[in-house]
């Protein structure tokens, strides 16, 4: 089995040993489950490495991105986690939570008036600002409130870690943040550092997603340790934050190479140290917010399998009831998934098909190439790897319902998010 999570249970495949057969009875189709140990065992994995080996007072938040619904954020708070938010409805659901947000970053490259009113009223800890108006706007604001509030600046530091481009991000032509390369990241802390309701904690990076090695990491941070040196030399003022953002991979098929997380962290740690020693400088806590690899692994959506379409020299179509309104990656990125026929799990892989989705569209498909047990009317498909950006971007396309989010923890299943109703779906109508 790909994961451990998995299992074969009475010929069919179990998930926390929970048979498929069980979990659809009681919940219904489509449906996301999560595996909760796992995910508390991957912060902590996380939580121990940066602390062990960067230092005690470095952190990781957990990227909301991925997948924000109230649970999680019970979980981080439980698990000691900061969070990363970039909209103020992520910032409501933290809150709804009980979440304690002064452990709470505030991302986006376009925060609107309302949305960093809304962050200060409710004590944000931290905003990464991405460009001047925001910083004029946050310092605006502050000083009408009679705070000081603390930033830290998104910067571009120009690596291609050789990931898709649609999820690469740390690049000079970005959206997202200033680069350094043009020189506008040093104008912009001079500007900054000129505001007197602002504190200037650090800086912030992403480069990317899906990436399995810690040398894009640690190349990052030697162009963001050099600059942190520059703006010490130019201004006389050192910060003591260093977000390196997330990023680090998931195995989504057999394919995919395992990653040591533990490891990696141990390597960027090291290289880090090594790097402030030869500048001279004192090493920042280091910030990490993985999302994608806190969550991914641990989630699986189960289908049910409708008609099953022959089209013969061309190919097979085996229509499930959800798609792209519940996993719009593969529509989006032709991500890869490992699909499983899991009522058959015992039997060859002997059938070649399309796994599509109900939408109509012609795009919603899940995955191409899939090789399986010839399913039938009835059969329950799963799809691996789901925990992140599935639920988080998940729509009411054609007016579908979003599906439910069940938790498995020591051995028990809980609703977490149930099933939307027809009368959700027009409850803001008027």
């Amino acid at each position: 089995m790909l994961f451990d999570n998995l299992s074969i249970i009475d010929g069919e495949l179990a998930f926390k040993n929970k048979k498929a057969t069980y979990l659809t009875t009681k919940y219904g189709t489509p449906l996301m489950a999560l595996d909760i140990d796992k995910i508390r065992g991957r912060m902590r994995e996380y939580l121990s490495a940066v602390k062990t080996y960067i230092s005690e007072g470095s952190s990781v938040s957990f990227a909301s991105k991925a997948l924000c619904f109230t649970g999680i954020y019970r979980i981080c708070s439980e698990e000691g986690m900061g969070i990363d938010t970039v909209s103020s409805g992520e910032i409501y659901t933290a809150l709804n939570a009980g979440f304690d947000v002064d452990k709470a970053f505030f991302h986006g490259n376009n925060k609107t008036d309302a949305d960093i009113e809304y962050a200060i009223d409710n004590k944000i800890g931290y905003f990464v600002a991405d460009n001047i108006e925001e910083v004029e706007k946050i310092d605006a604001y502050a000083f009408s409130k009679g705070v000081k509030q603390k930033i830290l600046l998104r910067i571009t530091p120009g690596i291609d870690p050789h990931t898709h481009s649609a999820i690469n991000t740390g690049k000079v032509d970005s959206k997202f943040g200033t680069p350094i390369e043009t020189g506008q990241a040093i104008e912009l802390v001079g500007k900054v550092l000129s505001y007197k309701n602002v504190t200037l904690c650090g800086f912030h990076s992403h480069i990317g997603s899906q990436i399995f090695e810690s040398s894009p990491f640690i190349f990052a941070g030697e162009i963001m340790l050099n600059f942190i040196k520059a703006v010490k030399d130019t201004f006389n003022y050192e910060v003591k934050l260093l977000n390196l953002g997330g990023g680090f991979g998931v195995k989504y098929v057999e394919t995919d190479p395992e990653i040591d997380y533990t490891k990696r962290i141990k390597e960027l740690g090291d290289n880090l140290k090594r790097i402030a020693t030869g500048l001279k400088i004192n090493l920042p806590d280091v910030i990490l917010e993985p999302g994608r690899s806190i969550v991914a692994d641990s989630g699986i959506t189960l289908y049910t399998a409708g008609s099953v379409k022959e089209i013969k020299g061309y190919k097979n179509y085996v229509s499930i009831d959800g798609g792209m309104t519940d996993n719009p990656r593969y529509a989006l990125y032709q991500s890869a998934y490992t699909v499983l026929n899991a009522t058959k799990i015992e039997k060859p892989c002997d059938y070649v098909c399309t796994i599509a989705g109900r939408c109509c569209e012609s795009g919603d498909l899940i995955q191409e190439n899939v090789k399986m047990p010839k399913p039938t009317r009835g059969d329950i498909i799963a799809v691996l790897c789901t925990g992140a950006y599935n639920y988080a971007m998940a729509s009411n396309y054609n007016k579908i319902p979003r599906p439910p989010i069940v938790g498995i923890e020591n051995g028990e299943d809980k609703l977490l998010v149930r099933r939307e109703t027809y009368a959700d779906l027009v409850s803001l109508d008027v």
